[in-house]
């Protein structure tokens, strides 16, 4: 499996393409926004879009969803059922942030703990991560010892808990007993910001480390 991220719209939330190298089939992680920007990276590359995957409900996350869902006729997958209260309040997120309306949705599938999304060759694993928003998921290649966290962890931080439904509690317990015992080695990509590994942030991550 092969990435690329995307940064897009003002908060500079990370998109990811993912795809199988034998297959070039793909899948987009968190189309926050730019559509017209997603769709060339992906024409430039030669990929088959087969599937649009989102790991919660924010609008940074899942503003130009349902655009590349229709452009290339292919499933929203994700996320969890717990955040279609965000889904439903898209045009008030919109206007409260400031960036282009988008139109409420509904997934084509929700996600659950233990669920997989497959795309040519590749299987990603799904973990349910409340805290940032009680239906979070991630998605996580073992194959390629990487993942995709949303807003879960950042490399040096972790995700808000301020939003509607957060709950800084369940988040700590998502890191360390969803994603810590993936391994140290497993790099992740983080909705925003520089990638890193759990082994680093279980390290030096000042909410998060391991205590001595």
């Amino acid at each position: 499996m092969k990435y690329k991220i995307i940064p897009v719209t003002p908060f500079q939330q990370n998109c990811t393409l993912l795809w199988c190298e034998e297959t070039k089939l793909a899948v987009i992680v968190d189309p926050g926004g730019e559509p017209a920007i997603l769709s060339k990276t992906i024409e430039e590359l030669g990929l088959k879009l087969v599937k649009v995957l989102l790991t919660h409900g924010h609008l940074d996350h899942v503003g130009a969803a349902s655009k590349m869902a229709r452009r290339y006729t292919v499933p929203i997958v994700g996320p969890h059922k717990d955040d279609v209260f965000l889904l439903e309040t898209l045009l008030e997120q919109s206007a409260r942030f400031g960036l282009e309306h988008c139109t409420p949705f509904v997934p084509d599938r929700w996600l659950d703990e233990g669920d997989t999304v497959k795309f040519g060759n590749v299987e990603l694993q799904v973990r349910h991560t409340p805290g940032h928003t009680p239906g979070h998921v991630i998605f996580f290649s073992e194959s390629t010892r990487l993942a995709s966290v949303g807003d879960v962890l950042f490399a040096g931080g972790i995700g808000r808990t301020d939003f509607p439904r957060g709950d800084y509690q369940a988040l700590i317990s998502s890191i360390r007993n969803k994603l810590w015992p993936l391994g140290n080695d497993v790099q992740f990509i983080p909705g925003h910001g520089p990638m890193s590994t759990f082994g680093e942030e279980r390290m030096t991550n000042p909410f998060v480390a391991d205590r001595t």
